[in-house]
């Protein structure tokens, strides 16, 4: 008997019993559909972080920051004062800052290109053409390439511009994200003397939300932010020293990061790459995929049982014509072949059909939530199917249904001809 007629065989003595053989083929399918749900989420998730890495910043610098140097404890008694200490006041207090030797000391770090250094301009307000004023926080110099845009392009390093979210253009007055684009907005600055001055900045472009929480600020380009600072730290009567809140060291080779960092903690500064930022997100995705193929894996092992329980009696029931098969001549090999494929097709139906439907479902949930709750992140798709993967959950299935159905198999190809003949 050829492969085909053995093939032809089987997929006909799968359905001799619908009852038992489409209860095992559900089995099959609940754990199938579910693998393929959860591979879907993590393709489209990670695909969503990795565009995110590339608009969240260069993928080969380095983001230095000063951290706050440990002294020995004094009793819970006032710091000493260092007078060569940068510091920066946020929302939380006070930190400690980046001054031009800390920036000398990063560009001489070998593997470091060039430092681009980060000012903290914290602008008084911003004012429309038609005299509407809001709060302003401003975001990192958006020069990195990548930036996730609706409308309009990245500021020009040397220019008076910035990005502004989407979420900004209806409260700034636009109709649109496109109409946005190229109009003019005040940004207005006091300095040290308390003497406002107004800064006209063309908005570029219009940007995306995203997981990492960027793109939710205005961003400007490293002239403005620049131009910004100098007028923000102007007006005193004594010299201000120059300090950032953060560096962006560019680096020859990203695989040098390691060894960068632990030389920028040496001196008591901290380096992340954007991987290290955002790798979190990625870690917390892939758990949470990993928790759920559990329970699909668990429930094909119990679908297994199934196949094992199916063809075991199968097995009993067909005894007397498994010895008249190998009474005519059918090797062992070849009615442990026989079983085998009938457990591979039961496999590879509960996989086919639950992979299917899974990318079907997948699908319009990941079409419904885009139009709807997740409307604020563009370009996640919840559900991504990579065709690669859904092939390889439909081979691994096929294989586990080809292991369970390993005993019944074997215990046909034993079967002896004359005692099979006389089974009642």
């Amino acid at each position: 008997m050829k492969f085909v007629d053995l093939l032809r065989t089987a997929i006909g003595n799968t359905f001799r019993s619908k009852a038992r053989t489409v209860l095992t083929v559900i089995a099959i399918f609940i754990g199938a559909f579910t693998l393929t749900l959860t591979s879907g989420v993590g393709t489209g998730v990670n695909d969503y972080i990795d565009k995110t890495v590339a608009g969240f910043g260069d993928q080969k610098s380095i983001y230095v920051q000063k951290v706050e140097e440990q002294t020995a404890p004094q009793d819970d008694g006032p710091r000493e004062y260092d007078p060569e200490e940068s510091s920066i006041q946020t929302g939380f207090g006070s930190t400690s800052g980046l001054n031009n030797d800390d920036i000398e000391t990063i560009r001489n770090i070998d593997g470091v290109t060039s430092v681009d250094p980060m000012y903290m301009v914290a602008p008084t307000y911003l004012e429309t053409s038609d005299d509407k004023k809001f709060q302003l926080s401003l975001g990192m110099p958006s020069d990195a390439e990548g930036v996730q845009l609706e409308a309009g392009e990245v500021p020009a390093r040397e220019s008076d511009e910035m990005l502004v979210p989407a979420s900004w253009v209806a409260d700034l007055g636009f109709d649109s994200n496109e109409a946005a684009v190229g109009e003019t907005v005040d940004v207005v600055m006091t300095n040290m003397a308390g003497e406002d001055k107004a800064f006209e900045v063309t908005i570029s472009g219009v940007s995306q939300a995203s997981l990492a929480g960027t793109s939710l600020t205005p961003m400007p380009s490293s002239s403005l932010n620049e131009k910004l600072y100098d007028y923000q730290s102007s007006g005193s009567p004594r010299d201000v020293p120059d300090t950032y809140f953060m560096a962006v060291a560019n680096v020859e080779n990203i695989d040098d990061a390691g060894r960068i960092k632990s030389q920028l903690a040496d001196e008591n500064m901290m380096g992340m790459t954007v991987e290290d930022q955002l790798g979190m997100f990625r870690a917390v995705i892939n758990a949470i995929v990993w928790i759920l193929n559990s329970f699909a894996i668990i429930a094909l092992l119990a679908a297994g049982f199934g196949i094992v329980n199916t063809l075991l009696m199968s097995v009993q029931e067909r005894t007397r014509e498994i010895g008249l098969m190998k009474a005519l001549g059918m090797s062992g090999g070849k009615v442990f072949g026989l079983f085998s494929l009938e457990a591979i097709f039961i496999g590879f139906l509960g996989s086919a059909i639950g992979a299917a439907l899974g990318v079907v479902t997948g699908s319009i949930i990941s079409s419904v939530l885009s139009n709807g709750l997740l409307e604020g992140l563009p370009g996640l798709n919840l559900f991504l199917f990579d065709p690669v993967k859904t092939v390889l959950i439909i081979l691994s299935v096929m294989v586990i249904a080809f292991l369970a159905g390993t005993i019944p198999a074997m215990r046909a190809a034993r079967q002896d001809p004359i005692n099979a003949l006389r089974y009642e």
